[in-house]
């Protein structure tokens, strides 16, 4: 994401702090935006898998650091590391240094590489959830919006059962959000479509 200036006269969905810069070009550049791009989705399922428990600007702001991190979330690399890796990045304060979440990481993408094995790509899998195309909701405040639904308890389930780790329902659909699965933008909202 590009530090952008942002039109401050635009609507926006009533969660985004028009005071972080950052957090309005995610929102105005990223979210609900359908990805498609099995490597993409897996930086999400790292990202939202790390926010487990936080917020998710805290870890927008690690993203870099992430990045880093992990190999540019490269699945095939990081299914492979060994006990060192796990310490050096235990030692990595630009992340979230929680062992359960670091080890989750190595495991989800071993579970991730046995997904797309199974299904030919991670994306195939992934967006039968939601017959193959977005969800559009239409949400009028925040009130409105759920932390779960039926779709997201599915691919919690399907995902837990295949071995995935703090992949549980509202941590699905913050990914389904993300990954515009899902069209949660509200309905007043610029980036609003359909």
């Amino acid at each position: 994401m590009n530090a952008v200036t942002h039109d401050t006269t635009l609507c926006r969905c009533a969660w985004v702090d028009l005071s972080k810069p950052d957090y309005v070009a995610y929102h105005d550049e990223e979210w609900g935006v359908p990805v498609h791009d099995d490597r993409k989705l897996f930086e999400f399922i790292v990202l939202e898998s790390a926010q487990a428990g936080l917020s998710w600007y805290t870890i927008l702001r690690k993203r870099e650091n992430y990045r880093q991190a992990f190999d540019d979330f490269d699945p095939e690399k990081i299914a492979l590391y060994d006990a060192a890796k796990v310490e050096e990045l235990l030692g990595n304060a630009g992340i979230i240094r929680n062992r359960l979440k670091v080890l989750a990481t190595i495991n989800n993408a071993q579970r991730f590489l046995a997904v797309q094995a199974e299904f030919g790509s991670f994306d195939a899998y992934l967006w039968k959830f939601v017959g193959g195309k977005p969800i559009v909701n239409h949400r009028k405040t925040l009130a409105e919006y759920p932390t779960t639904t039926p779709e997201s308890d599915a691919m919690s389930k399907d995902l837990k059962k295949r071995g995935f780790k703090f992949m549980g329902s509202t941590v699905c659909y913050a990914h389904m959000q993300a990954t515009g699965m899902v069209n949660d933008h509200m309905l007043d909202c610029f980036r609003r479509e359909g």
